[in-house]
């Protein structure tokens, strides 16, 4: 990771939405390990470093596969 875990959880609110990766249905928070755990740790460099370089308050990033990661500023 880029960033330690415990910068990104204090930093930002991760919300996701969409499909798991067993298609059920989930809206739910997930801290930077359940994060790790739905998309891999390259997607979450990319997804935190995109959210560090825009500095707005949201933050989505789409994945085809139909799952919405945002990131909330803190």
């Amino acid at each position: 990771m880029d960033y330690t875990t415990t910068y990104i959880n204090r930093n930002y609110l991760i919300k996701v939405y969409g499909f798991d990766n067993e298609g059920k249905r989930i809206n739910k928070l997930l801290g930077v390990s359940g994060l790790i755990a739905l998309i891999g740790v390259e997607l979450a460099n990319k997804f935190v470093g995109r959210a560090e370089r825009s500095r707005q308050d949201c933050t989505v990033c789409k994945l085809r596969r139909g799952l919405q990661v945002s990131l909330y500023l803190h």
